[in-house]
């Protein structure tokens, strides 16, 4: 290893579902201390997009630099030459603690390369139930939200803080303990680590301590209203202004509760004298809709709401950047595998971003691609688990422009970021043709569609093992409950 970096150890905290506009380093909404301090000393890049629109779509490139179905035209990483697998082969020690999200485990290829793995799910594979979870990775999180009333009690009477209970829902306790106990086991290490983190509180159901309410509400909200708004998205009742207002505060509440642990964690970093010789990135691995395009949570769409996310990049020895060209995130394995000066597979699709943290360069001007799977309503579930679940969507975006394409169906839609920024201006079916630049984009950025449709098309047609193969006692569960 020959790294022109003063790092010796990097920490990835990804967090599910976060919005950029959810933390303060980008907008007026967060109540995000921890992470304004470290955009504050670090390289904030404003334009930062997801490569799919949820988990199992955006994970490949975050973890292993790869498009999603690329390798097998099925979701997980199995195939893939993956960020901890590199690292490790390079005599770097890893550790990876994800809060339960069941398409982050050893089922889809993310313990690979990991020397501490615990994704702090029942082993995937063993039980109907697990399996069943590594489909629906909010199933445990209901589970809990039922019965915290509860856990509540039970900590009342015993004397503890009433966080443990809401706490446990997503598992941030779990994750921060194994975190600190293998930043703590390298404190007389001359070793370099690499440590990954996934927190999954701003996914839903939200479901922060009450403290964290009270601290985003001024004090005025209660617990109540947490309950009443997660009963009507439950049973289908109609989300009016005030549900979803109490939903909205409800996850910036999420989201204020990870700062909270996030901060912890960099005191860690610190007290064991970690803090001057690691990097720290913070990404989310998708947004989350509040109705912009109709739906809440993170549905098979592509509009900035879902795709457009937070990355923070706090390297040693830097100057503090925003950086306002559009970057994927599948640009963060080969920016921490430069951190160590260890080579990037040639099979990685994205590009190392330290020259840009470090000097301020441009990243290449590439136009960011992201895609979605749809059944044949928007809200089908399960997630779709390969491409041939549903239609492809594909979205083709830069600084400016947003093209989005239903493969199958051939229906387009193209906006301008830049004038409409939340992309409800549709321009493609406006009378009168669209603007010089306008066509210029859609005609560039449909060739670029195509040609990942056709790769990826290629990856599922050579594919030999297929989803049945991996899952086909999961298939015929889903199956008797009613999932095709």
């Amino acid at each position: 290893m020959d790294s022109d970096t003063d790092v010796s150890n990097t920490v990835l905290i990804t967090v599910d579902s976060l919005r950029a506009d959810a933390i303060s380093p980008y907008g007026e909404a967060g109540q995000t201390p921890t992470l304004a301090s470290l955009a504050d000393r670090g390289t904030v890049f404003e334009n930062a997009f997801a490569t799919g629109n949820w988990t199992p779509f955006s994970f490949p490139s975050m973890l292993a630099s790869r498009p999603v179905f690329a390798d097998t035209g099925r979701i997980g990483v199995d195939s893939s030459p993956t960020l901890p697998r590199v690292l490790a082969d390079s005599g770097i020690a890893t550790g990876g603690f994800n809060a339960a999200n069941g398409f982050l485990t050893s089922h889809w290829g993310y313990d690979d390369g990991f020397d501490a793995f615990e994704p702090f799910v029942a082993s995937v594979g063993s039980s109907i139930y697990s399996r069943y979870l590594a489909t629906h990775p909010t199933l445990e999180a209901w589970v809990q939200l039922a019965t915290s009333p509860i856990r509540r009690v039970k900590s009342w009477l015993s004397g503890d803080a009433d966080d443990r209970p809401f706490l446990d829902t997503s598992r941030m306790f779990d994750i921060e303990q194994g975190a600190t106990e293998f930043i703590e086991a390298r404190e007389d290490d001359d070793q370099p680590f690499f440590l990954w983190i996934h927190y999954m509180d701003p996914h839903t159901p939200y479901v922060p301590a009450p403290r964290y309410i009270r601290a985003v509400s001024d004090d005025t909200v209660g617990t109540h209203r947490m309950l009443r708004a997660h009963a009507r998205t439950a049973f289908g009742l109609e989300v009016g202004p005030q549900t979803l207002a109490d939903l909205r505060m409800l996850y910036q509440a999420a989201v204020t509760q990870v700062d909270a642990s996030i901060g912890r964690l960099l005191e860690t970093l610190s007290a064991t004298g970690h803090d001057d010789d690691t990097a720290v990135i913070v990404a989310g691995d998708h947004g989350e809709e509040f109705q912009e395009h109709g739906h809440l949570a993170h549905y098979p769409k592509l509009y900035d709401e879902l795709i457009r996310v937070p990355l923070i990049v706090d390297l040693p020895g830097s100057d503090a950047r925003r950086i306002d060209q559009p970057v994927g995130l599948d640009a963060l394995p080969p920016t921490i595998a430069d951190c160590f000066g260890v080579d990037a597979p040639e099979v990685w699709t994205g590009e190392s971003l330290v020259a840009t943290v470090r000097e301020g360069a441009a990243p290449t001007d590439t136009p960011i691609v992201s895609v979605a799977v749809r059944g044949e309503e928007v809200t089908t579930q399960p997630i779709p688990r390969s491409l041939a679940d549903g239609d492809l969507l594909v979205s083709v975006r830069d600084k400016r422009w947003l093209y989005t394409e239903n493969t199958e169906t051939g229906a387009i839609e193209l906006y301008d970021r830049q004038q409409d920024p939340t992309q409800q201006d549709e321009l493609s079916a406006k009378q009168g043709g669209l603007s010089a630049d306008a066509q210029q984009a859609h005609d560039r950025f449909s060739e670029i569609a195509a040609e990942h449709a056709a790769m990826l098309s290629a990856a599922a047609d050579n594919d030999t093992a297929g989803d049945d193969a991996v899952d086909e006692e999961l298939e015929t569960r889903l199956a008797a409950l009613g999932y095709r």
